[in-house]
């Protein structure tokens, strides 16, 4: 008898077999024992890598679809055709395994189907599900046709071919709808989110990081299928995805920084927090490194050049969603969040499956157009005199190091912040009614914080934090956060009726919540 052929055994075959065998032995601890069992979730905690990354990542990993099938279908630029269906089969792909993650982290995940019946359109979730649900089912449809030319089903291929304008404008449509709606989920949690990530503009940003991933993703997905399966895209088209990448890079940076500088948090970034170091390693590793690099026409025509760039941009997106999941919402909760092995298990083999997925599919569908498979590479390499005496030439090879020095202090600056992440200041008092009580009686109130007379004034002002806070359960960013920064208001520098703004004393001082501010004075000014 003929002895069946099997896959000769690799490092990373064997890796991917071990992942998937322990993410199935926690699979079953996790539906026979549930959340607690698996996570380090918790009421405080509810969201953690599971929705951090698995699913705010994955959606955003995926947005390749609906970017290069809007520039081909919506904008008619053809010359982006043949880098339509490898963007379709990453965006497939990862809808897929993002419903697959949904149901490890969801409690009840034999529920998933009740928003579909049960609507609730003032839901921004059920807006997010029935837009997943729908655009899941469009990409079903764009991916179809690679299945029917592998099958030579020639009429279910010319209908769907009549039909597939209208699915793209679709998909592009829902897309677009849930990739914003997926920022306002934290629009609802302005006093809980970190202010260096809180922004009302905030589906505005993550539509934006979308459409950066999504031709960031198709460079990475390119160098990487050249490099294990030999086939590659012009490297004119990704040349043009990295100049596209660079214009909404500085979009999307002008617009954070002008947000952050309106609310008053631009200072944040530079203080000694945890917030702050990884927010200077978000905006350096995923924002302004890559768009320095991409700016030098050397690096980018050069292929490996252009390959680092776009993967610092995917690496700087999924650390900006990450913060804003994880490391914004942790200060507010009082808890500090690291997910369980298990949690990292089931992540790794969701990845594990989308590489094999998409390796199966290269091999065996038409992903890449035949005749950029046949043609040989042309691309000449990039030369030029020595740098400093290091054994390589050429500006790409100076630009790369630049980079790879940004990406170290990046990292640099997170570590940093992870190591000082348990003495962090300004910190919420630890859950649970023990560690309460220990930290009400441990905590004390600041002193009564005097301000100096203004000339319009009719006598100084006298805060006492004991007559605004409750002294058992203090929520000091609860003003801290955005409406009072944390030692940045120059009482005697303030301009008139600085204060007495909405924004600040007047937001609770409006005559419901306490008295208002213009009705009497003498609560607080009181006369020399």
């Amino acid at each position: 008898m003929k002895q069946l052929p099997f896959p000769r055994p690799t490092f990373w075959r064997v890796v991917l077999v071990a992942l998937c065998l322990l993410g199935l032995y926690t699979a079953l601890i996790r539906f026979t024992q549930g959340l607690g069992a698996t996570t380090n979730l918790s009421d405080t905690f509810p969201w953690g890598l599971w929705v951090g990354f698995d699913i705010l990542c994955g959606v955003a990993l995926a947005a390749g679809g609906f970017t290069i099938s809007a520039i081909v279908y919506v904008f008619n630029i053809e010359r982006f055709r043949p880098v339509v269906r490898p963007a379709i089969l990453t965006a497939f792909l990862g809808y897929l395994l993002v419903v697959v993650a949904l149901m490890f982290d969801l409690g009840r995940p034999y529920r998933i189907w009740h928003p579909l019946v049960m609507w609730n359109p003032h839901s921004v979730m059920f807006e997010v599900g029935w837009c997943v649900t729908l655009y899941t089912s469009v990409l079903a449809l764009e991916f179809s046709p690679l299945v029917f030319e592998r099958l030579k089903w020639k009429v279910p291929l010319k209908v769907l071919h009549a039909v597939m304008p209208v699915f793209v404008v679709l998909g592009v449509l829902l897309s677009t709808l849930h990739q914003s709606s997926l920022g306002s989920f934290y629009l609802i949690v302005p006093y809980k989110l970190y202010p260096l990530w809180y922004s009302p503009f905030l589906p505005l940003f993550f539509f934006l990081t979308a459409l950066t991933l999504g031709c960031s993703m198709t460079i990475v997905e390119s160098f990487l299928s050249q490099r294990a399966f030999k086939k590659k895209l012009e490297l004119d088209l990704l040349v043009t995805l990295g100049r596209i990448a660079v214009v909404l890079l500085a979009v999307t940076f002008v617009l954070r920084l002008q947000d952050l500088s309106h609310r008053g948090a631009l200072h944040l970034a530079f203080e000694p927090t945890y917030e702050g170091r990884l927010f200077l390693a978000e905006m350096l590793l995923g924002t302004v490194a890559p768009a320095i690099l991409l700016m030098v026409p050397a690096v980018r025509r050069n292929r490996t050049g252009l390959f680092l760039s776009a993967l610092m941009i995917v690496l700087g997106v999924v650390m900006n969603r990450l913060n804003v999941s994880i490391t914004g919402m942790e200060r507010s909760s009082g808890v500090t969040y690291l997910p369980s092995l298990m949690e990292v298990v089931v992540t790794m083999m969701i990845v594990g499956l989308g590489f094999f997925a998409f390796a199966m599919a290269v091999k065996f569908l038409p992903i890449f157009p035949k005749e950029e498979l046949d043609a040989p590479e042309a691309e000449p390499e990039v030369a030029g005199p020595h740098v400093l005496g290091l054994p390589f030439r050429g500006l790409p090879a100076t630009a790369l190091v630049a980079a790879a020095l940004v990406v170290v202090g990046s990292v640099a600056l997170g570590y940093d912040g992870v190591r000082h992440r348990t003495t962090r200041p300004g910190a919420a008092a630890p859950s649970g009614p023990a560690d309460l009580s220990a930290a009400a009686r441990d905590f004390t109130m600041p002193a009564d914080v005097t301000f100096a007379r203004g000339a319009e004034s009719p006598g100084p002002v006298t805060f006492r934090h004991s007559s605004h806070v409750d002294g058992a359960s203090p929520e000091c960013l609860t003003c801290h956060g955005g409406s009072f920064p944390f030692l940045t208001v120059d009482r005697k520098a303030a301009p008139a009726g600085y204060f007495h703004d909405k924004a600040r004393c007047g937001a609770c001082h409006d005559g419901a919540s306490a008295f208002a501010i213009d009705e009497d004075c003498t609560p607080c000014h009181k006369a020399e």
